[in-house]
C-alpha cells in the first residue's frame, strides 16, 4: 500500500498511528487478505469532478457524483471468498470515529451501489484486483475525509480525499443548471470588481486564485475557525451551504480571529493598503504564515473578493456585486442624513450611517431549503461588518428575491439589504450658529445601480432589476408599503428593530432651482469643466450667493480634503436663468485624490431674502489608467515570450519613484516589482516583461502603478495561450 496515502499540506489530520497501521497489516496477514496497492485514479477522478486545477496529486471530488478507485491484492481473492463478503469501506473526518465533532459512515462493498447515499460497488474484478465505484450523498457534509477498508475485524488505511459541494449535481443544494454560469461562478479565477461611480463605473481586476496551491486546505481551516466563532459544533452542519457561507463570512472581518482587518479612512497604513492587493491568494497565504493573525488591510471589495475565492473553492457558485450609492449602517432605517456647511463642504457628523459612493458584497447561488421555494437562487452575503443590535456582524445570506419583494422578515438580514438600497438621503446645511436647515434639491436615493461581471465576458452587467422595481413605479410603491407594514409589526414585538418609514418633509414652495453638470469621468491630468444653471421661477428679483466646490472623497463617503471652492454673488431677474461655466485646472485638485480617485462637486445656493439653501452635487472619478499592455500575436504554453507595458505620463510634472507590479496566474510565478524611478512629464516609458506560460487557454496579465503622486492605477489584458 505504498502510494495510496495522500498528504495534506496545511491541515494536519492525524489519521492513524503507525502502531495501529502495523496492527491492521498484521491482522490482515493473519486472515490471508492483504491489499498490495490502492490507486485513487486521481487524474481521471479530478478531471471528471472539475478539480484538476486544484490538484493532480490528491483526490478532490464533489458530492453526489461517484468516483473510482482500484484495489490490488497480494493474493487471489477467490481464496478468501467468505471474508470478502464481510468487506466494508469506512469514511471519516478524523482519527477517532466516536468523537462528537467528526463524521463517520460505514457501508458494504457490493455488486450494486446506491447513488443517493454512501455506497461502494464492484465495477470490474479479477482474482487480484477490484475496481470500485464509490458513491457519495448529494447532501454529505463537505470536508477532508479518510477512506479505510474493514475486512472482518481488521482496518486498513486506503488514503485521504476532499469532498466539495457540487453545482453539477441536480440533487445538491448548490446545483446550477447553466454550464456557462458554472464555468464563471466556480471555475473562473479571473475576476473584475467594479468601483467608481454609478455614471462612471471603473473595472478593477482581481485574481481569485481559488485553485492555487494549498488554497483548499486554507479554506477548510478558515471554515473550521468560523464554526468555532459561531459556536457551531455539529459537523453535519457542513452539508448546508447556508451554514458554510455564514461561518466563512464571520471569519473574514467580524470575529476575534478575523482574516482581514480594516483601517479607518484617513489613518496611516501599518500594512498593505487595500488598493494594492491584486488577488486573494497572497492574503490567505499571509494569514496562514502568521498563524492566523489578521492581515492588514481590507476594504469591502477585498472582503468580498476573498469570500468569493473561498466559496468558489468549496464549490458554492459565487460572484462579486457592486452597488452604487449604498446606505451603510442604517440599522434597517429607510432614511440617512448628510451634512454640509454653508460652503458645501461635506461634514462627518454621523460617524456610522452614511451614503457610500459604492459598496461591494457577494451573491451565492443555492436552494434555501429552510425557506419557501421562491427564495431559492441568488443570496446576498456581505462580509463587511454592519452595526446590529447585538454589535458588529456580517449580513446574509439574504434571498435577493426577498429583498426585491420587501419581505424584510425573511432570514438572514433582508431588512439590512433592503434599507441600504432603498433609503432616502436627506441633506442638511449646518449653519455657523449650529442650527440645521434642510437643503432643497439635495435629496438623493440609494441603490441606483447594482452591477456584476457578466458570464463569459469582461462586460459589466446591470442587475439592479434583480433587487428593486423601477424607481417611481407602482410595484416599487407596493413593495415599500409592504416593507413598512412588516417592520412596523416587528417593532411592536421586538425592541431590537429600528426599521421606520421615510418621514414626509413639509417643504415651503420652492422657486429657485440649481443644476450642476460635469463630465462623470476624467482622464489623468484632465481639467474639470463645471456648468451651473440657476433658475428663478418666482415672480420677483432674487439676490443670491453661490458657492461651488470640489472635495476628494473616500469610497465610503468620508471626505478627504477640500480641494477648491469659489464664491459668486448675483441678482437673478424674475423668471430668468443664469448660466455659469467654470474650468478648474488639474493642478488645483490633483494633489490629494485619495486611493479611490473620487471627487464630489457641490454647488450651494443661498436666497439672501428667505435664507433658503439649495444644493446640487455630482460625483466624478478618474477612470483611465496610464498603463497599457501588449502581447505578441502567438504564444504557446511552455515557450518563452515577452509582454510590453507602457507607462504614459500625462501630467505636466515627473512621476517620481514609479514602481510597476505585475501578476498573471499561469503566465508568471508570483508577483514581480519593477522600479522605474522617474518618468518625465508628457513622456512614455516602456517595460519588457519576460515570461513563460505554464497554462493554456485565456490568461490575464495585470499591472499596477504606484508612485509618489498616484496610487491604485491598474491595467489588465487577457490573451489566449495555445496548448503545447
Amino acid at each position: 500500500m505504498a502510494d495510496c496515502t495522500k498528504r495534506h499540506s496545511n491541515q494536519k489530520l492525524v489519521l492513524m498511528s503507525e502502531r495501529s497501521l502495523r496492527s491492521s497489516k498484521k491482522q490482515l496477514r493473519q486472515t490471508g487478505l492483504s491489499i498490495q496497492k490502492c490507486d485513487f485514479m486521481i487524474p481521471e477522478n479530478n478531471k471528471n469532478h472539475y478539480t484538476e486545477e486544484i490538484s493532480t496529486e490528491r483526490l478532490i471530488v464533489r458530492r453526489g457524483q461517484p468516483f473510482t478507485i482500484t484495489l490490488s491484492f497480494s493474493a487471489p481473492t477467490h481464496n478468501y471468498l467468505q471474508q470478502m463478503k464481510r468487506t466494508f469501506l469506512i469514511v471519516q473526518t478524523g482519527p477517532h470515529s466516536s468523537a462528537a465533532d467528526e463524521i463517520q459512515a460505514e457501508f458494504p462493498i457490493s455488486s450494486l451501489g446506491d447513488q443517493k447515499q454512501w455506497s461502494a460497488a464492484v465495477e470490474e474484478q479479477d482474482p487480484n484486483f477490484w475496481t470500485l465505484c464509490v458513491n457519495t450523498p448529494a447532501n454529505a457534509p463537505i470536508g477532508q475525509y479518510t477512506l479505510l477498508l474493514r475486512a472482518s475485524k481488521s482496518l486498513q488505511l486506503l488514503g485521504n480525499f476532499t469532498l466539495l459541494f457540487n453545482p453539477w449535481c441536480r440533487d445538491d443544494e448548490v446545483f446550477l443548471a447553466n454550464e456557462a454560469q458554472r464555468q464563471e461562478y466556480i471555475l473562473n479565477q479571473d475576476g473584475i470588481i467594479y468601483q467608481g461611480t454609478e455614471n462612471a463605473i471603473l473595472a478593477q481586476p482581481w485574481d481569485f486564485s481559488q485553485f492555487e496551491e494549498d488554497m483548499v486546505d486554507i479554506c477548510f481551516i478558515l471554515l473550521a475557525l468560523g464554526e468555532h466563532f459561531q459556536r457551531e459544533k455539529d459537523p453535519a452542519q457542513r452539508k448546508s451551504p447556508v451554514h458554510v457561507c455564514r461561518a466563512v463570512a464571520a471569519m473574514l472581518n467580524c470575529s476575534e480571529f478575523r482574516t482581514l482587518t480594516e483601517c479607518e479612512p484617513g489613518q496611516p497604513y501599518n500594512g498593505t493598503p487595500p488598493s494594492k492587493w491584486l488577488g486573494s491568494s497572497p492574503i490567505l497565504q499571509r494569514w496562514i504564515a502568521s498563524k492566523f493573525q489578521p492581515v492588514r488591510y481590507g476594504r469591502c471589495w477585498v472582503f468580498a473578493a476573498v469570500l468569493c475565492s473561498v466559496l468558489r473553492c468549496l464549490g458554492i457558485p459565487t460572484r462579486v456585486v457592486t452597488g452604487f450609492t449604498w446606505a451603510h449602517n442604517t440599522k434597517s432605517i429607510l432614511s440617512v442624513d448628510e451634512y454640509y456647511d454653508e460652503d458645501g463642504t461635506l461634514l462627518t457628523q454621523d460617524k456610522s450611517a452614511r451614503v457610500w459612493t459604492f459598496h461591494v458584497w457577494n451573491e451565492c447561488w443555492m436552494a434555501r431549503t429552510d425557506l419557501l421555494p421562491e427564495y431559492s437562487g441568488w443570496q446576498a452575503l456581505d462580509a463587511t461588518c454592519q452595526e446590529k443590535s447585538k454589535g458588529l456582524s456580517f449580513c446574509g445570506p439574504a434571498p435577493v428575491h426577498a429583498i426585491k419583494e420587501g419581505d424584510t422578515q425573511v432570514d438572514y438580514d433582508v431588512s439590512y439589504f433592503f434599507a441600504a438600497i432603498n433609503a432616502k438621503c436627506h441633506v442638511w446645511i449646518h449653519k455657523a450658529d449650529d442650527t440645521l436647515k434642510p437643503a432643497f434639491g439635495g435629496t438623493k436615493y440609494t441603490g441606483n445601480n447594482i452591477s456584476t461581471k457578466s458570464v463569459g465576458t469582461e462586460r459589466c452587467e446591470d442587475i439592479t432589476q434583480n433587487y428593486k422595481y423601477p424607481e417611481g413605479s407602482l410595484q416599487e410603491k407596493k413593495v415599500l408599503d409592504k416593507a413598512y407594514k412588516i417592520m412596523k409589526e416587528l417593532e411592536t414585538t421586538s425592541s431590537s428593530t429600528e426599521f421606520i418609514s421615510i418621514p414626509t418633509a413639509l417643504e415651503d414652495p420652492v422657486n429657485l432651482f440649481i443644476c450642476l453638470q460635469s463630465s462623470s469621468s476624467l482622464k489623468l491630468g484632465q481639467d474639470i469643466t463645471l456648468s451651473i444653471e440657476v433658475l428663478n421661477h418666482s415672480g420677483r428679483e432674487k439676490a443670491t450667493h453661490l458657492v461651488v466646490g470640489i472635495q476628494s472623497l473616500h469610497y465610503n463617503g468620508v471626505p478627504i480634503a477640500q480641494l477648491w471652492k469659489e464664491d459668486f454673488h448675483f441678482n437673478l431677474q424674475s423668471n430668468s436663468v443664469n448660466k455659469l461655466q467654470v474650468s478648474v485646472p488639474y493642478t488645483w485638485f490633483g494633489k490629494d485624490l485619495g486611493e479611490n480617485h473620487l471627487l464630489r462637486l457641490t454647488a450651494v445656493l443661498r436666497d439672501e431674502d428667505s435664507f433658503y439653501m439649495y444644493l446640487a452635487q455630482e460625483e466624478i472619478s478618474i477612470c483611465e489608467s496610464p498603463l497599457t499592455i501588449e502581447f505578441p500575436e502567438n504564444m504557446v504554453q511552455y515557450e518563452p515570450s515577452t509582454a510590453k507595458i507602457s507607462l504614459q505620463n500625462p501630467l505636466m510634472e515627473p512621476l517620481e519613484q514609479c514602481v510597476i507590479t505585475v501578476a498573471g496566474q499561469g503566465l508568471i510565478y508570483r508577483q514581480r516589482n519593477y522600479r522605474l524611478g522617474s518618468v518625465q512629464a508628457k513622456s512614455t516609458q516602456e517595460l519588457q516583461i519576460p515570461f513563460t506560460p505554464t497554462r493554456a487557454g485565456p490568461r490575464r496579465l495585470t499591472a499596477r502603478l504606484a508612485c509618489l503622486q498616484l496610487q491604485n492605477l491598474k491595467s489588465y489584458r487577457t490573451t489566449n495561450i495555445a496548448a503545447a
